[in-house]
């Protein structure tokens, strides 16, 4: 008898960082594995996707988005909803949402036959193991990150616990080499119940207690789906290969318009101003779709960039912008050197040869994007995996440097422009992270072409959900 066609469902996160992977890895199985896909984020996000559609479904022959409702439909303010009682809300109501997505497919005679969910979306395995379908964890961070997070859930809490009050002090974890507490992700250095950190950690656990379920139940293997490639992360992805399977499948660059939750800048200003920029002269400055900057930080990368001399853009985001800071206008000629946007598409900037190099939060997403276009870094972390990143930057793949910051937790003018110059001038170390910068762009393109490393994964994952 025919096998029927496999259809996963992928259940994602409302967050602009969480769909843009997510999304690539959908339309991946679909164009290079031809299986179908219904992917599902929160109503709210699905509208900011879609804002001219008034249907809560569209679909192609194999690709269909169907939303799930987590409670909040009109959005999440957080001048209104507390994000720890919202965090739980959306569980709740998500998981009933998604259940009868599930079975309405199954009702309509195109049964889910896989789940595949990403970051704070554990609760979809439970959907999944109700109905007898397999389910994945698709894991959005490094591989390096979820190593961290292993041992620190298994065994090393502890162990962590006792070295957080110093951010210097090195941290030796099974497998992986020596970090400094100030390189692993904050979730797991968070020594205060009422710290900032401290609401997303139980979800985060959450995520490995269900890895550890599926454990028991199969006794067996659990698979991760991970947006990495071998040859990024072997020493991560080696470290707790005894206990799950990890499966590098990226990094995933395609530009997903239609997944964006922010509005591009209008026209193509900012690629037609590009296109008149010496090769690789350009700073590129972007801090993410979450990352919300002190007045004195965008101050000082204000004045960091003018100083610098060097042309840039900049990314200033509406929640970024303060009462009198004035980023555009300004009698001084070095001004005029630059442009700030609102939004722009980040995939075609850093892959312009006008850029030379990307000042950055270090998301994943920016990350793994700065490695496929062969653009050097400036890493400034804020929280999460970000400090696990900066340090796979500066220390594992040698592409940039981590700027130091104050006291006050600030990227001072002159710190900036001196990191700039590392990266961007002269001389045996600048040459050497370019250098490394784009052997890194050849190494992570051949992982994704067909034969590579992470398109033999991707098509061995297709064959594991089939048999």
């Amino acid at each position: 008898m025919e096998k029927p066609q496999q259809h996963i469902l992928v259940a994602c996160y409302p967050a602009q960082g969480h769909i843009n992977p997510t999304l690539r890895l959908s339309k991946r199985l679909t164009h290079e594995a031809g299986v179908r896909i219904t992917f599902s984020t929160a109503v709210n996000a699905h509208r900011r996707m879609f804002p001219n559609q008034e249907a809560g479904v569209l679909h192609d022959d194999l690709f269909a988005y169907i939303p799930y409702s987590n409670g909040y439909d009109d959005g999440f303010d957080p001048k209104i909803h507390d994000i720890r009682t919202t965090m739980y809300d959306s569980k709740q109501n998500g998981s009933r949402s998604l259940a009868a997505i599930v079975d309405d497919q199954a009702a309509r005679g195109q049964p889910v036959t896989c789940i595949i969910y990403s970051f704070f979306m554990s609760w979809a395995a439970e959907i999944a193991r109700e109905r007898g379908i397999p389910s994945f964890l698709f894991w959005i961070q490094p591989a390096t990150a979820f190593a961290v997070y292993w041992h620190y859930f298994h065994e090393y809490k502890s162990i962590l616990a006792a070295k957080v009050s110093d951010p210097l002090s090195v941290v030796n974890l099974p497998g992986l080499p020596p970090m400094r507490i100030r390189d692993l992700p904050s979730f797991v250095t968070e020594n205060s119940p009422d710290g900032p950190y401290a609401v997303f950690t139980p979800f985060i656990r959450e995520m490995f207690e269900t890895l550890d379920t599926e454990i028991s139940i199969q006794s067996s293997k659990p698979m991760v789906i991970s947006n990495t490639a071998d040859e990024m992360e072997a020493s991560a992805i080696m470290s707790v290969a005894d206990e799950v399977n990890i499966v590098g499948i990226g990094p995933l660059l395609e530009d997903t318009v239609e997944g964006s939750l922010f509005k591009s800048d209008d026209k193509n200003e900012y690629m037609d101003w590009l296109d008149s920029q010496e090769e690789r002269s350009v700073v590129y400055v972007s801090f993410g779709s979450i990352s919300v900057l002190q007045k004195d930080q965008v101050d000082e990368i204000w004045k960091g960039l003018r100083r610098s001399g060097r042309p840039y853009l900049w990314v200033v985001r509406k929640d970024n912008r303060w009462e009198g800071q004035e980023l555009e206008e300004d009698e001084d000629e070095e001004v005029k050197k630059g442009m700030v946007v609102e939004w722009c598409s980040q995939g075609r900037v850093l892959g312009h040869k006008a850029v030379g190099c990307f000042v950055t939060h270090c998301g994943w997403n920016s990350t793994v994007e700065s490695l496929l276009c062969g653009v050097p870094t400036v890493a400034v972390p804020q929280w999460t995996d970000q400090l696990t990143n900066a340090w796979l930057m500066e220390k594992a793949w040698g592409t940039g440097v981590r700027a130091e910051v104050s006291k006050d937790g600030l990227m001072e003018a002159d710190e900036l422009r001196r990191c700039l110059e590392i990266v961007m001038g002269e001389g045996e170390r600048p040459e050497e992270i370019r250098r490394k910068a784009d052997m890194w762009k050849e190494k992570t393109r051949q992982a994704t072409v067909a034969g590579g490393s992470s398109h033999r994964n991707l098509m061995a994952f297709v064959e594991e959900i089939a048999s």
